[in-house]
């Protein structure tokens, strides 16, 4: 048991520090990279993640700025919108 949440506690803690790599602003995107419409779905996931971390790191933000218009837009927006399956697993199941 105790090793489960040693272990649930090292992911959680990990996670954010892995993503930190994939976010908007890092400086993997420029005016010759632009970034396209999977960036978006990307950024538009660790939105979150982003704002976090850009409050300690004034570079990261969430939204990626060298992009490529429309494509890009789509994306984030498609992935801010449905999150990871949206309200789907907030919900849950109701028993009847």
């Amino acid at each position: 048991m105790v090793l489960r949440r040693s272990i649930r506690l090292a992911g959680l803690i990990a996670l954010p520090l892995l993503l930190s790599g994939c976010l908007p602003g890092d400086g993997v995107n420029s005016a010759t990279d632009l970034a396209g419409f999977f960036w978006g779905v990307w950024h538009g996931w660790v939105a979150p993640i982003s704002l976090v971390y850009g409050y300690f790191k004034p570079g990261i933000r969430i939204y990626e700025t060298a992009n490529s218009g429309w494509f890009y837009d789509l994306g984030f927006y498609m992935a801010v919108i449905s999150g990871f399956g949206g309200l789907n697993l907030a919900r849950g199941r109701r028993k009847e």
